[in-house]
């Protein structure tokens, strides 16, 4: 909301009729905020927050059982919209609002700049969807984001975990940018056939009964064909120590301050997720990316273990990275049931995003985060 529309004022009574999924609104004290475009990444899900629209939140914000964090309190104001009058008629709200009315005029040439960035942006890669000060942040939102992080030094990790409801521009050249962004939908459009494939030619050449597994020049013993599924978990199993690795290590590394091109490549590479979580077109791998990795892991296992055990572990692991992007798109915008597995996997992972950068690195599972010892503790939901 621009700021132009700053001070409003609503009665108790406007408050508690916005309490549905097309208008929901929520208090903090006498501030009030329209929440409706944060109920599907709510990691606590859509209900829970519906079910308390029009009340109070200090209670529920302050715990237990889950005190929010610093970000999530930040998250929160790009939703406020103004302040609630308690127990004022209708000619002393109407005073109010006029009172604020006049307030706005003191703030008439900033929300001039900032509508007049606005409107020239309206139908631009730079449209904005949430209250940055363009004048203070420490880059220019108004310009592609690659090249500027660089430049931000020892300020660049506590700018970017400072996360915003907004997309970003990473790249000027319109070809360069979009071949960063891709649809969920085609992480499964791309490998799934490829999964298909791999499998069935793997299950029918061990069928043959010629594959075998050689100890020494001396010993070896055959393969069944009914050790497929086997060796298919055990490749989805390692794929989920490579997730962990790379998200912890290659992810976050905390690049040296004064590494204009490491600060940049993070920033590329995860940064930018970190600074803006529900950017829904850059939430999972674009598929010519990925087959980067993928042509590394294939040809790793086929070197390591004879090719038709190679390839089944391969496919596993495959499966396993198929699984985890999808995973992850749905733990940013979809609304798991209370209670389930995936209910507690968004709770962790949005932990991850807002207060534990630096621990909770599993995405499909947490099991790695607990030999490690990066799990986020228990106490923090």
């Amino acid at each position: 909301m621009s700021p132009s529309t700053y001070p409003r004022f609503f009665t108790e009574r406007e408050v508690a009729h916005h309490c549905t999924k097309d208008s929901c609104w929520v208090l903090l004290g006498t501030r009030v905020y329209d929440v409706t475009a944060f109920l599907r990444m709510h990691p606590g899900g859509e209900a829970l927050i519906r079910s308390r629209a029009g009340k109070d939140l200090t209670w529920e914000m302050e715990g237990p059982p889950h005190r929010h964090s610093p970000n999530a309190r930040r998250w929160l104001e790009q939703y406020y919209i103004g302040d609630l009058d308690r127990g004022s008629g209708a000619e002393e709200v109407q005073t109010l609002r006029e009172r604020g009315k006049a307030r706005e005029q003191t703030e008439k040439t900033s929300a001039e700049k900032t509508n007049k960035v606005e409107e020239e942006n309206e139908n631009s890669p730079y449209k904005l969807c949430s209250s940055v000060d363009l004048d203070k942040d420490l880059v220019d939102w108004r310009k592609p984001l690659a090249w500027q992080v660089g430049h931000l030094r020892e300020k660049y990790d506590a700018w970017v975990h400072q996360p915003v409801d907004r997309p970003i521009r990473l790249f000027g050249n319109p070809f360069m940018e979009a071949a960063t962004k891709t649809s969920w939908y085609w992480v499964p459009v791309v490998w799934l056939p490829i999964v298909f494939y791999l499998c069935w030619h793997c299950y029918t050449s061990l069928a043959k009964g010629s594959t075998r597994l050689e100890l020494t020049s001396e010993f070896s013993f055959p393969i069944h064909k009914y050790m497929f599924p086997v060796l298919f978990m055990m490749g989805w199993f390692l794929w989920t120590f490579i997730e962990y690795c790379i998200h912890r290590f290659v992810f976050h590394m905390k690049p040296p301050a004064h590494n204009y091109y490491l600060i940049t490549i993070h920033f590329l590479l995860h940064g930018q997720h970190h600074k803006s979580p529900f950017d829904g077109s850059r939430l999972v791998f674009p598929p010519g990316l990925a087959s980067i990795m993928v042509g590394l892991f294939y040809m790793t296992l086929c070197k390591t273990l004879p090719e038709t055990l190679g390839v089944s572990v391969f496919v596993g692991g495959l499966c396993g990275y198929v699984v985890y992007d999808m995973i992850h798109y749905y733990l940013h915008y979809g609304s798991p049931k209370r209670g389930s597995y995936l209910y507690a996997l968004k709770a962790y992972h949005v932990k991850h995003h807002f207060e534990h950068q630096r621990s909770g690195f599993g995405i499909t599972t947490t099991f790695w985060d607990h030999p490690f010892n990066t799990a986020i503790p228990d106490e923090n939901f």
